[in-house]
């Protein structure tokens, strides 16, 4: 790792918070900039009232995300002179909106590109206008300094970009063309993850299935570096998210089958069932030849937990068009689920189709989808009661603190809900990364809740997590 250099040329050390915006993806940036600002002296806060200094890290993905990050940074900015000294942005608004951000709120004193994430400690003594806007072509490796925010698990970011055509999305305006890092990179960031003491990694990219693809590993690449990482690492836990349905390698469902350390969890955004709607999208494909993939997924994976996001009020979508998408969750019986009322995004092809829908009735749409899905997630999970599985506790539950809040391997972090833990086994006492053994007792739409009944990795296996 790069030694530590002099602190920065002051009486006193500026005190830096971040809020971070958006997806995982974009919390691995975070993470890279916190890990670059530790490394140079300066003083990472995780209160915001403590900080002098605060980097907004932003996303750019639909209107709502937008909003969000605008919100988030016109309120950091009412804080000046009440002990903010400098507000920063970083991220993919930087990168698409820099140039308007910095007309519309000029209370910004610097700003972070995509390209530029090691040289936040730069902005935050110099401040600076923003980039013109263009897309990344940057990717950080093993070697860029990280300070993990998340407790027992781990993001890996295993390539950048996208090159999927995709008419809704504007993601390769900013983030660029698909690249891979290489898997000794890859596995060199895995083994200092695990020795920070991590129990879970997961592989995250835009387009996690084509990993490898532009290195000539051809669709294989994802189950080879799976195998690299489970060779070279003990840690227990290992997922991927973000499965695209024609690059998805049956080995790696055959992997998932006969190797426990390689969880059997597939995240694959489908996006729609109806082939007219998909076309339009130019993502090929209906609810026949989804359905099939799924079978075959729990063919090969029978203790495969499914889940996928889907697009409603996209361009040209008829009543017809959504009976069909409730028809297909219906009997996907996916065991989570999400979805997005669509936004049109500026300079994508979905912008200009016609057949636009109307607001209301995309949201009303929306929750159709996701009301039709709640009998459907409770009776996935109704499926385990009674059943012993390993979770991972992520620390004591939010609203009390006399439950610990857990997941089991069919649960990726942040989306997919919580085990709640109401009965300790002796009254151990289980840190945050350890993995025990849980009885289900209770199922809801949402969450379970379920008791201890073994530890399998006691608090002495669990390091105390730093900046790698």
């Amino acid at each position: 790792m790069p030694q530590t250099p002099p602190t920065p040329p002051s009486d006193r050390r500026p005190r830096v918070g971040l809020i971070s915006l958006g997806c995982p993806k974009n919390l691995v940036d975070s993470e890279i900039m916190l890990g670059e600002l530790a490394r140079r002296g300066y003083d990472v806060v995780g209160d915001l009232d403590a900080a002098d200094t605060v980097l907004v890290n932003t996303c750019a993905f639909i209107e709502e995300a937008q909003q969000e990050s605008i919100d988030t940074i016109l309120e950091v900015v009412g804080r000046k002179g009440q002990g903010v000294e400098k507000v920063l942005v970083a991220g993919c608004m930087v990168n698409r909106f820099g140039d308007q951000l910095a007309k519309e709120i000029p209370e910004i004193d610097g700003f972070v590109s995509l390209d530029r994430l090691r040289e936040v400690g730069d902005v935050v003594q110099l401040g600076g206008g923003p980039p013109l806007p263009a897309p990344s072509h940057a990717v950080f490796d093993h070697t860029a300094p990280r300070l993990l925010t998340t407790r027992g698990y781990a993001y890996l970011k295993v390539a950048e970009g996208c090159n999927n055509p995709c008419t809704f999305c504007a993601i390769p305006i900013w983030r660029g063309r698909f690249r891979s890092r290489t898997i000794d990179s890859l596995v060199a960031e895995a083994k200092q993850l695990e020795a920070a003491g991590i129990t879970e990694l997961n592989l995250i990219a835009q387009d996690t299935t084509r990993y490898g693809e532009d290195l000539g590993m051809r669709r294989h690449g994802l189950v080879r570096l799976v195998e690299a990482l489970l060779a070279a690492t003990s840690i227990p836990w290992i997922r991927f998210l973000y499965a695209y349905p024609t690059t998805l390698d049956e080995d790696l469902l055959r992997l998932m089958g006969s190797e426990e350390r390689f969880c059997s969890y597939l995240d694959m955004p489908l996006q729609h069932s109806h082939g007219d709607i998909l076309a339009a999208m130019r993502r090929g494909g209906d609810a026949k030849r989804y359905l099939r993939l799924l079978e075959r997924a729990r063919e090969l994976a029978p203790d495969v937990f499914l889940r996928s996001t889907f697009i409603v009020g996209f361009p040209g979508e008829t009543e017809e068009h959504f009976r069909d998408l409730l028809a297909f969750v219906r009997e996907a019986r996916f065991d989570h689920l999400g979805g997005f009322a669509y936004s049109p995004e500026a300079d994508t092809p979905g912008a200009a189709l016609p057949g636009r829908v109307p607001k209301q009735v995309a949201r009303r749409r929306l929750r159709q989808l996701l009301e039709a899905q709640r009998p459907i997630a409770l009776a996935q999970r109704e499926r385990l009661l009674g059943r012993r599985l390993r979770a991972l506790v992520e620390g004591p539950c939010a609203e009390t603190e006399h439950l610990l809040a857990a997941r089991h391997h069919g649960m990726a972090p942040e989306i997919d809900g919580r085990l709640l833990i109401n009965d300790l086994i002796d009254g151990v006492v289980a840190p945050a990364g350890a993995l025990v053994e849980v009885e289900i007792t209770e199922a809801y739409a949402d969450d379970l809740v379920g008791r201890i009944v073994g530890v399998v990795r006691t608090a002495a296996d669990v390091a105390d997590l730093a900046a790698v």
